[in-house]
């Protein structure tokens, strides 16, 4: 006998509640505000429509579904199932944050604050949630490409819009980049870092460095087999080059950096805390990834 579904609703600490749990009360952390020309009304209203959609979306789950809550800073610990039902409720950027944690669950992104998101991956709103999980079975998802890194260690990150490899401060980085089947061609760089980007990515921090950039490559399509990576900042020396800084990689194709740091660390999607750690002569492996996100319409 198969398991009823299990809606998993995904959730993040407010803005206004991390002010009150810093300062201890409401009127210390509005005073504190106020003395910054700061308004404690604003953040405090986020918060209600916040917990309003949440508490929405929780009534909308059918009675003879399961239900659990999980917050964003618990999700890795926390232990998805083949039969859940994902309902992000927050911001674009907690689509995100859950990725690298599914494997083929349908995932349903609700805006809590229309406007203020772009609504890129929380796509729908809190009254839609009723007849989204009623036909979430039947209803169309977009499968997003994923970038994963390997290491020659088994160590393995994966991210929804982007990998940035590099050191964890604002030291330079110095590596040996290269391209899987270009004839072996490596080049020594030393560098601000390297960031791998998806088509979900082309979005957010790819965006901005392509732009700047002025590349004349085409940005990837979020659902295209198809990713970005650009090295930040490569700097030429005697012993490093800048020949390598931009390109895309196909669906087989991979970057490969050596690491020639002492340390040097992996992070998806802005998550330092879960960062892979790099040392002197490892090498990484930089590509699509084979699972993909599945985000309902």
């Amino acid at each position: 006998m198969s398991l009823a579904p299990r809606a998993v609703l995904v959730h993040r600490t407010t803005e206004y509640e991390e002010l009150v749990a810093r300062h201890g009360t409401h009127g210390q952390a509005a005073f504190f505000l106020a003395s910054r020309g700061r308004d404690m009304a604003e953040v405090a209203e986020r918060h209600r429509r916040t917990r309003q959609a949440l508490a929405e979306v929780t009534s909308a789950v059918p009675l003879a579904w399961r239900q659990a809550r999980v917050e964003r800073a618990d999700l890795d610990r926390f232990l998805f199932a083949p039969e859940d039902v994902v309902v992000v409720v927050g911001q674009d950027g907690l689509v995100a944050n859950v990725a690298k944690y599914l494997d083929g669950q349908p995932v349903i992104g609700i805006d809590t604050d229309p406007g203020r998101n772009p609504g890129v991956l929380v796509r729908h709103r809190p009254e839609q949630a009723a007849v989204l999980l009623a036909s979430v079975a039947a209803t169309a998802a977009d499968e997003l490409t994923m970038v994963e890194a390997v290491a020659d260690d088994t160590q393995r990150l994966v991210a929804l819009n982007e990998i940035y490899l590099g050191t964890a401060g604002h030291q330079t980085a110095r590596y040996r980049l290269g391209l899987e089947g270009d004839g072996g061609v490596v080049e020594a760089q030393a560098s601000s870092g390297v960031l791998v980007g998806t088509g979900t990515g082309a979005t957010g921090w790819l965006r901005s460095v392509w732009q700047e950039r002025g590349a004349r490559l085409p940005l990837p399509a979020p659902t295209e087999d198809r990713l970005l990576w650009f090295v930040r900042e490569a700097w030429p020396s005697p012993a490093t080059g800048t020949s390598l800084v931009a390109g895309e990689l196909a669906a087989s194709a991979a970057l490969t950096l050596t690491v020639e740091s002492d340390r040097l660390i992996a992070f998806g999607d802005g998550i330092e805390t879960d960062a892979l750690e790099l040392t002197w002569g490892q090498t990484v492996r930089v590509g699509a990834c084979a699972r993909r996100l599945r985000l309902v319409g």
